[in-house]
């Protein structure tokens, strides 16, 4: 098991705030056991909970080249047909994925290609469950284009937990199938969308893990 390098800064923060409240009990409130104790207890507390948010485990990618593999760990929340606007502007399979906060958040690169679209939209902060979050909120579309000619639009979309998205790709990009795209700090949500007819191996309500779960076969 690994620390993520995008919680670093993160870590920092909670460890300098640890030291000043640990320091600010033992200063003003020597004498009061349950106010150092407190101190201590929040302190582990969230030094724990940043370890586990920005851990990243090593895994056994599953991989193959008519196989669309989950871009991150979550639960399936929408399975839908829907007009996509942005990029293809007609209609797709949407397959929506939900990261709560005790996710790995480490997103991934569902096949392998080309990078053939990216943007950055800057937005608002909507519940990730929320329909309107996948248009109105921050968020990245990502088109990845196989080389059968297929292509596979992605979205990382910020939840109201989640303050900032990274990613690690531009256009004409090499896209490695299970490859790191990006992280999303706290809760949040990735959006597939696919081919009209292709055949799902998940229903909602089921739980996937990146890189590993096969979403569909293309």
């Amino acid at each position: 098991m690994k620390f993520h390098k995008e919680g670093y800064a993160s870590l920092g923060l909670v460890l300098v705030f640890g030291a000043i409240i640990i320091a600010i009990a033992h200063y003003f409130f020597n004498d009061f056991l349950i106010a150092k104790a407190f101190a201590y207890t929040l302190s582990i507390f969230l030094f724990i909970t940043i370890l586990q948010f920005f851990r990243h485990p090593t895994r056994q990618h599953t991989k193959g080249d008519n196989l669309v593999i989950s871009p991150a760990d979550g639960k399936i929340v929408v399975i839908e047909e829907t007009t996509e606007g942005e990029y293809f502007k007609d209609k797709r399979l949407q397959v929506s994925v939900f990261m709560s906060p005790i996710n790995v958040h480490v997103n991934r690169y569902p096949i392998s290609g080309v990078v053939s679209f990216f943007k950055y939209h800057p937005g608002k902060f909507l519940a990730a469950w929320e329909p309107k979050s996948s248009t109105e909120n921050e968020r990245t579309t990502v088109v990845v284009k196989h080389k059968s000619g297929k292509e596979i639009l992605f979205r990382q979309i910020a939840g109201a937990l989640a303050r900032r998205i990274v990613w690690y790709c531009k256009q004409n990009d090499t896209a490695e199938q299970c490859g790191e795209m990006g992280f999303i700090k706290f809760g949040s949500r990735v959006d597939l969308f696919l081919p009209i007819g292709t055949k799902l191996n998940v229903k909602i309500g089921d739980v996937v893990k990146g890189s590993q779960t096969v979403i569909a076969e293309i």
